[in-house]
Order: C-alpha cells, then structure tokens, then sequence
C-alpha cells in the first residue's frame, strides 16, 4: 500500500486481480484500474507500490520486468526498464535462474519476466525534497537507485546469506534517502542498510 498527501491509499491487488484500489482516508472506495495483460495499465503481479510527492503512482509490475507510473486518477504516464549488466558466470546461492515459462492464449504464465534482471519485485520512494525510488530484484538480487524518470544513479548487493547480500527482497522501506529496510523472503530476514553516498 501507499498513501498519498490527501491520505488516500493506493494498494496493489496482484496475486489474483491485476488491478490498483484506490480508497479515500476512511477506507471508503474510490476507484480501481488496470486488467491482466502486458499493454499499458494492465499488469502482470502488480507486486509493490509507492507514491512520490507529485502524487504520482509508481507500480511494480513484477510479471512484466517493468514499473509502471500514473497519476493518482490511475491515468497511464510512462513505464520505467531496469537493464544493468550483471556477470552471469556468477550463480545466486540458491541455484541459477528458473527458466520463463512462456505464455500463451491457453495457459497464460502466471510468472512472466519475474525472474528477469531488474524486474521489480518491491519499490519505495523517501520522503524529502530530493526523492529517488529504489527498486528491487530477485535475480540476481541487488538493489538499484534511481531518479524518478528511471534513470539508474547506483546498484548495491548480491544474492546470498551475508550481509548487504540479499534472497528475494519482499519488501522495501525508505523512510530516507540514505536508510533503507529490506525483508527478504529467503533469508526470512530483514536488514537495515545504511548508505554513504559519495560527497
């Protein structure tokens, strides 16, 4: 879920609608948008959501590799792609990427781009004038920095049990630009990262 300046939340329904709810501070039902589907506005797992201060919607459509954004009337604005080389001679501890199941008419995949590099899997937006939107991954497991546009400032982590490493990031939490919180699924686990950004 998110929130935004009027309190109304934003919540993203993925598991077995593709949809965003929208309800009013009182949790009284405003609206809802989106379809299952790859087009614009339609959503794969809409996994995560956040919110920035321009009101705008930031989703994480896990099942299609990509973040979505809208304003807060679920009008479609642009979508963010995360592509940042990794090496691939270097596994994840828990074995190497599952294979995409491909979808068709018949059996549409309920996984899609999942397990793609730099598909979302959790999203979080700080509070502050300079906000960034921190995105993660399961394969292979980092977290990635950018500006709100998309484009990519920094990555940090690695899969794994050790510390800064990561397995299946569920969730993040931002409550500043330099402090985050990562729950990971795997590790049953959640860290607090501290950055230190070069001056």
């Amino acid at each position: 879920m998110a929130w935004d300046a009027a309190g109304d939340t934003y919540i993203s329904d993925g598991y077995i609608n593709s949809r965003i709810a929208k309800v009013d501070k009182d949790g009284n039902w405003i609206k809802s948008w989106g379809e299952p589907g790859s087009g614009p506005g339609q959503f794969n797992v809409p996994h995560s959501i956040a919110t920035d201060d321009a009101g705008n919607v930031y989703v994480a459509d896990r099942g299609n590799g990509r973040i979505q954004v809208f304003d807060g009337d679920g009008k479609y604005l642009r979508e963010i792609h995360i592509d940042v080389p990794y090496d691939h001679s270097l596994h994840p501890w828990m074995g190497n990427m599952p294979a995409e199941i491909p979808p068709t008419p018949e059996a549409p995949s309920p996984f899609g781009k999942t397990m793609q590099n730099g598909s979302p899997w959790a999203i979080c937006i700080p509070p502050g004038p300079h906000q960034v939107l921190y995105v993660s991954d399961a394969y292979p497991g980092r977290i990635y920095k950018l500006t709100l546009g998309g484009q990519v400032l920094g990555v940090l982590g690695t899969s794994g049990h050790g510390a800064g490493q990561f397995g299946w990031i569920h969730e993040l939490a931002c409550p500043s630009e330099n402090l985050l919180y990562a729950a990971e699924l795997l590790n049953w686990r959640v860290q607090r990262l501290t950055l230190e950004p070069a001056q």
